[in-house]
């Protein structure tokens, strides 16, 4: 008997007249809202300047979501390819199939063209951006709820995903909600690279890493539990692999580059961090001139040679005009004494 279980929607999409409002694209579109906000605020944070991470996500998203596409009928080919398929529906990204591998991948293509472009490193940039992409996943998470896909297997729990519909090989009953376990841990994902970012300033990508090497952790578990369809190697599902190749790489980059590069940035946008810096250089050259020409002074008023040498030129002189002076004086006196 089920006592307790999280409801599917009984569609997905509603429609406003001839627009259709589709709850998978909702999510993309309010997850990528979100990554923007928080990574502006934490650029800004940074050092950087405000909308700079936005006109670089312009780059990015294009990108992302053609790289997240690309992935999913690359690894799933038979669906859109295989016999009795049409091979357009590839292009229907609002029915649901972003591989988040290839989104990050092609992605990050997209945010080194913007990067680059603004003269800004790329590793930076990143870093801002990582809980942000994590808080994107967690809501874009949800549009498989609403297309009430890749569930896991069979349970009976209380917070079990009641799947409703029956097309494209789907069998109704209870499920475990990995789309829900996969959003909770992102947000976990989230906080864990706010946490560290500012307990330990990560920098030049590290933070961006963490945030790679978490969720790979996570998602790894999580596709062990789905029963939808994939390719396997060696028995495990080909998003695990991808998952401990990528934890692995993540991992390795975070050693090589804490010694390689340890601290953070101090200066992530040009024009920002060089302006303050010019103008105290600047400053500095003026309390050195300032303090040299004190300086001076003060030796001038101090230094005994010089002011006895000052006080020398000018004493032999009036003492010279003044014994003149007498010797004429004395003269004229005697001279008088003797018509007198």
């Amino acid at each position: 008997m089920e006592l307790a279980f999280i409801p599917s929607p009984s569609r997905g999409v509603l429609h406003l007249g001839p627009i259709p409002l589709r709850g998978y694209a909702f999510c993309i579109i309010i997850g990528v809202f979100v990554a923007v906000w928080l990574g502006n605020r934490r650029w800004i944070a940074r050092g950087g300047q405000a909308g700079t991470v936005a006109d670089i996500a312009v780059w990015a998203v294009p990108f992302g979501l053609v790289g997240g596409r690309l992935y999913h009928v690359i690894t799933d080919y038979e669906l859109y390819f295989s016999e009795g398929r049409d091979w357009v529906d590839a292009f229907k990204i609002w029915e649901g199939g972003l591989g988040i591998w290839g989104a990050i991948a092609l992605g990050a293509v997209g945010a080194w063209i913007g990067c680059r472009r603004r003269g800004i490193p790329l590793p930076a940039w990143a870093d801002a951006l990582a809980p942000g992409i994590a808080l994107a996943q967690a809501i874009g998470r949800w549009g498989n709820w609403f297309n009430q896909e890749l569930y896991g297997k069979p349970t009976d729990l209380p917070w079990a995903l009641k799947i409703t519909s029956s097309t494209d090989g789907r069998v109704p009953g209870t499920y475990h909600p990995t789309f829900l376990y996969e959003s909770l841990w992102c947000i976990g994902v989230a906080a864990l690279v706010i946490w560290a970012d500012r307990r330990f300033k990560l920098g030049h990508g590290r933070a961006f890493a963490l945030y790679v090497a978490s969720y790979c952790v996570g998602r790894f578990w999580i596709e062990y539990m789905r029963i939808d369809d994939a390719h396997h190697i060696l028995g495990l599902r080909l998003n695990n692999w991808t998952a401990l190749v990528v934890f692995v790489l993540a991992v390795v980059y975070i050693v090589l580059s804490a010694k390689k590069r340890p601290g953070r940035e101090t200066v992530v946008e040009p024009g920002v961090g060089d302006d303050t810096a010019d103008g105290a250089d600047d400053a500095s050259d003026e309390e050195t001139e300032a303090g040299a020409k004190t300086d001076e002074k003060t030796d001038a008023d101090t230094d005994p040679d010089k002011g006895a040498g000052k006080g020398l030129d000018k004493g032999p002189d009036k003492d010279a005009e003044t014994g003149a002076d007498t010797d004429a004086d004395v003269k004229d006196e005697a001279g008088s004494a003797k018509k007198s």
